[in-house]
């Protein structure tokens, strides 16, 4: 993504939404700290103290690097802005550990749940793809709210899936994950793709920056992620906001239009609706948008995801009916269609031949290594 500003090196910059900005703070010759990131700078020393540290822009003290020197704070890792209004990055001091930071209200509700789905007996199992709490501290200047300490995580999709295997690694933990939320009697209420992250430090030995994500932590050089298919990554649903915990064996029916989907037929203030079913809506709708209308060669999805989003909820199967026909589903692939590379719907045909005559190659190389081994 490149700026209007010829200024700004293309490299330097990781979407419109921060070139724009740049854009902006370059034109009013300043890369001051926005509200949001003022925030964060008046929690710096409460984080600091319980062993959590923030980059150096958010100091108190900070004076930006680039001053009295010829440099462009585009370089400058200092000069990288966040964009998220409640979240930010820091690392953990003791071990150097990165980590996300999550401001919440107290009466929300998430963190009694997000507490829940982190204690020591439900982290030990294995299906449990809730991203974990590691601490809360108290907001030191807003009674009402909380900070949670989460692990940092990048977007599910992001880098971008290549093989069909991928896809059908996301699918089987993200079933997993919400089996095992609704076995704990919690419907998520709002998973869909924003809510879905992935530890992505499997792909990225090296590390990258926390925000220009697809560079290196200086911010400045781009990094190379390595494949899934050789370095599998976990997935984790996210936010809690408007999540629901109930009691064994009580009504799973809630009142709500809130939920990023708004394609769940059934999302009303008046007439309750079954929160499991909106779940499993959700989740299919997200295999359906994210991934079979965006690449050809996953038709074994299709039966899938058109039991998953049928209008009619008490249609729609459970998260066990649907895990149990997704084995069956996996069952029939063989390694070879799970290697081969995902085929964008967006390709023309001479991009189509080249890139199916790469993945020949480069699976040949696999097979030849795995031979010679």
């Amino acid at each position: 993504m490149t700026s209007g500003n010829k200024n700004l090196p293309s490299y330097a910059i990781i979407s419109r939404e921060e070139a724009q900005y740049y854009e902006e703070l370059t034109k009013k010759g300043t890369y001051d700290l926005g509200p949001t990131e003022l925030f964060w700078r008046d929690r710096q020393a409460h984080l600091e103290d319980h062993g959590y540290m923030l980059r150096a822009r958010y100091h108190p003290d900070w004076s930006p690097s680039w001053l009295g020197s010829s440099r462009d704070p585009a370089f400058c890792e200092d000069s990288i802005i966040l964009h998220k209004f409640n979240v930010i990055d820091a690392i953990r001091q003791n071990d150097g550990f990165l980590v996300a930071l999550k401001t919440t209200r107290n009466n929300s509700g998430e963190i009694a749940i997000a507490s829940f789905l982190s204690s020591s007996s439900l982290r030990k199992d294995p299906s449990n793809h809730c991203i974990p709490v590691l601490d809360t501290l108290p907001d030191p200047l807003e009674t009402n709210k909380s900070l949670l300490i989460m692990p940092y995580l990048r977007p599910f999709n992001d880098p971008e899936f290549r093989a069909i295997g991928e896809v059908v690694e996301f699918v089987q933990q993200t079933l997993e994950g919400l089996s095992f939320l609704h076995r704990n009697y919690i419907a998520h209420r709002d998973c869909a793709a924003a809510n879905i992250m992935m530890d992505g430090r499997p792909l990225y030995p090296h590390g990258h920056h926390p925000v220009r994500r697809n560079y290196t932590t200086d911010g400045v050089f781009d990094v190379v992620p390595l494949s899934r298919l050789d370095c599998p990554v976990r997935y984790y649903f996210i936010d809690f906001g408007i999540s629901t915990r109930f009691l064994e064996g009580s009504s799973t029916y809630v009142l709500g239009r809130q939920g990023r989907d708004k394609d769940v037929p059934e999302l009303s203030s008046e007439v309750p609706y079954d929160a499991f079913k909106v779940d499993i809506f959700t989740l299919g709708n997200l295999y359906r948008t994210e991934f079979y209308e965006k690449y050809h060669g996953l038709d074994f999805l299709r039966p899938l995801i058109t039991s998953m989003t049928q209008r009619a909820p008490d249609k729609r199967p459970t998260v066990e009916e649907v895990l149990g026909s997704f084995q069956d589903i996996c069952a029939s692939l063989n390694s070879v269609t799970l290697r081969w590379r995902l085929r964008s719907r967006a390709e023309s045909p001479p991009e189509r031949v080249l890139y199916d005559t790469v993945a020949v190659a480069r699976e040949g190389i696999y097979h030849l290594k795995r031979l010679v081994a």
